[in-house]
């Protein structure tokens, strides 16, 4: 679609800073050597591909209109011979320069295939262009994004991007055989042209291959995409597809255990916060008793819980509770000299990256906090359950073994937060963690987060501050899974247990809430029900946890 015709008004600038390169605080050490983890080039079957994170400018924009965020958009500054691009990067201007772009090159990998991997394009679709907003006459300083045409049997994998009306050069990029690509789907904004103009939307994405997770073979490429459509729209641009099933490219188990001393991040619990983590061993020795259905005593688990019950899925037929005696009041408060995070190790984005999941166990969940406008509400019971499993991940690029990203699991969600917006411990590359009071949901920063409405300022709270109360995943951790490797790790038995670590129990939560909104002015008490109704049903009921095994991000990838 061209839309050099669109006349915009003149709220734009071009002349502005771009954004700056973003790098650790620390350099990248040498990792320990052995298979093909941090050696920069990956091979994927009839490909071999490398990660360019040094890139330049091509053209970019800033916007004084409410609700628009200028873009910048990227090329390799430089290719490594013999590699050809795929398309070019876009980024937002309010973050930092941290992105990347794959650049392939053909193997030998598969010697039955006669048709070549890589082959240019036929020609160029121009999709959209700045010319009719920006001042220019000739064009000469606009922006202009083209899609290249694939040849028959082949796919584009990104957009491409020149400063000027000049058709790009065919040589410029490569398309790749369709048999050797993926889906992919659209994720972050990159900028939204459509709040100006409704009936003309230009949207600028990310992207990300559909099939993710332990078993997804998709690769991203680092290249964004243009829509220029009101519907959800089939994307004309992939991903690559890893063919390699041996995954050189991930680490070995003591490249996991440098990746974990290097980057584990310190979890900061709220200095309010009563109800702090322990290790599962802990949590056994100290009375937690397995119940079985129509039972009515239960048994104490053994530290190593060799007599839970092993596999099978979650059909409400065990569950743990506390001890039922003295010691019940002082389980429920955890034990934080002998937590640990379990550590969960599994390949993304076909094996380009690791992720390091980091899960965290504390005995007790407790009740939430609810804010209606100034005013906060102290719960007696909703939101309160024992055992609580919550976790967060780091992602680690496999071509280089730097930190890319790390995922925050908040209840029923979550967030990814790039390296460039993590806070890090002085003098270290590793991240902050915190904790959210008696929820123990994982946040990058400091401060209150609302569950619920910001914008009206009702929802439960979660508010993280530094403390006293932590724990350093660096050294307090222990890894429990990492099914890449074989056998190599073994799996503690509590980990296959797949029912509920605490009892279900029922309680009128409404009554609780009722109370308290019914003080509050007829239009805001409206508003407020329908917040609170729209929130978790896990929230208004005492139920147990399943343990990390049971959670679907532990094959998939992370829910966001």
């Amino acid at each position: 679609m061209d839309c050099n015709w669109f006349c915009w008004p003149r709220n734009h600038n071009f002349d502005f800073e771009k954004p700056q390169p973003f790098s650790l605080p620390l350099p990248i050490p040498d990792w320990p050597q052995g298979g093909g983890f941090a050696e920069e080039k990956i091979c994927i079957g009839d490909l071999e591909v490398v990660m360019v994170t040094e890139l330049e400018s091509i053209w970019g924009f800033s916007c004084s209109e409410e609700g628009i965020k200028g873009a910048t958009f990227y090329k390799p500054k430089e290719i490594p011979e013999g590699f050809y691009c795929l398309g070019h990067y876009g980024q937002p201007n309010n973050q930092p320069l941290h992105g990347f772009l794959l650049v392939a090159r053909e193997t030998t990998y598969n010697a039955t295939s006669t048709s070549p991997a890589l082959q240019k394009p036929l020609d160029y679709t121009l999709v959209w262009s700045s010319f009719s907003w920006s001042g220019d006459e000739n064009g000469e300083e606009c922006g202009y994004i083209w899609l290249p045409t694939p040849p028959e049997g082949y796919r584009s994998l990104g957009f491409v991007v020149t400063k000027g009306p000049t058709k790009p050069s065919l040589d410029l990029v490569r398309c790749v055989r369709s048999d050797l690509t993926d889906t992919c789907e659209t994720n972050d904004l990159i900028a939204d042209m459509e709040p100006m103009f409704p009936d003309f939307p230009c949207q600028f994405w990310k992207v990300r291959p559909c099939h993710r997770g332990m078993q997804g073979k998709g690769i991203s490429v680092g290249t964004f995409y243009c829509s220029t459509s009101f519907v959800d729209e089939v994307l004309c641009t992939f991903c690559l597809k890893n063919f390699d099933s041996s995954l050189q490219a991930m680490p070995n188990l003591e490249q996991v255990h440098s990746l974990i001393n290097y980057y584990g991040p310190t979890v900061f619990f709220h200095p309010k916060d009563i109800y702090l983590p322990s290790s599962v061993s802990w949590f056994f020795k100290n009375g937690a008793t397995l119940y079985k259905e129509g039972i009515k005593m239960g048994e104490e688990i053994l530290s190593g819980g060799s007599n839970l019950p092993k596999g099978g899925e979650n059909d409400g037929e065990y569950w743990i509770d506390l001890p039922d005696d003295s010691r019940n009041s002082s389980v429920k408060l955890g034990n934080l000299e002998s937590a640990e995070l379990y550590v969960h190790v599994k390949p993304a984005l076909g094996g380009t990256f690791t992720d390091i999941a980091m899960w965290v166990f504390c005995p007790f969940n407790g009740p939430a906090t609810i804010k209606i406008g100034l005013l906060n509400f102290s719960l007696s019971k909703i939101g309160q359950h024992v055992s609580d499993w919550e976790h967060f991940t780091l992602r680690v690029s496999n071509f280089t073994g730097e930190l890319w990203s790390v995922y925050f699991s908040q209840h029923s969600g979550g967030e990814w937060v790039e390296a460039s917006g993590l806070e890090f411990m002085n003098g270290s590359n590793k991240p902050v963690v915190y904790s959210s009071k008696s929820g123990h949901a994982s946040f990058p920063h400091p401060g209150c987060y609302l569950q619920g409405s910001e914008k009206y300022g009702i929802g439960v709270r979660n508010d993280v501050a530094r403390s006293k109360f932590a724990v350093d995943s660096s050294t307090k951790y222990k890894i429990v899974a990492a099914e890449y490797l074989g056998g190599a790790v073994a799996e503690p038995c509590w980990l296959q247990y797949m029912r509920e670590w605490g009892p279900k129990v029922t309680y009128n939560s409404a009554s609780e809430l009722e109370k308290i909104l019914s003080f509050l002015p007829l239009n805001l008490r409206i508003r407020a029900e329908n917040i609170f109704d729209s929130l978790p049903m896990e929230l208004y009921g005492e139920e147990g946890p399943t343990g990390p095994k049971e959670k679907n991000n532990w094959e998939g990838d992370e829910r966001c």
